[in-house]
């Protein structure tokens, strides 16, 4: 795939948002199917992972991951590890991140944050500008 194959197909891909793939990297089941659950109901079409690990394997999988909505303390691979590791891949540096924690000053810096608890309607309105 060219380096720039990634971006131009979710920028194409705007007028449609079941077009729109997220995958929701969260190790709280009770968290991460909510959030499953919120996006679908909005036409997006959703993968989970329950750490970056997890993450991790599934973003070259997917057929076009255009947005990381990412928890920060996990274990196994904490956000951080996976937002890094994305980051050294020029294809997956690409995918905007929207960072969920309880703790924002464990995030990286210069993500889109939402602090825990989530607001259904903010955690909406920061996907969407995602794309």
């Amino acid at each position: 795939m060219p380096s720039g194959a990634l971006a131009y197909d979710c920028v194409n891909e705007r007028h449609s948002a079941s077009t729109r793939t997220v995958l929701i990297v969260e190790d709280e089941p009770d968290i991460r199917e909510s959030l499953r659950e919120v996006l679908e109901d909005e036409g997006y079409a959703v993968a989970v992972a329950s750490n970056g690990k997890e993450g991790l394997a599934q973003l070259p999988e997917l057929a076009r991951p255009c947005a990381v909505v990412l928890d920060i303390i996990m274990p196994v691979m904490s956000g951080n590890e996976l937002y890094n590791a994305m980051q050294a891949d020029p294809d997956l540096a690409k995918i905007p991140v929207l960072v969920s924690t309880s703790d924002p000053s464990r995030a990286p810096s210069g993500v889109l944050l939402m602090k825990k608890p989530i607001d259904v309607d903010r955690f909406l309105d920061a996907v969407a500008r995602l794309f």
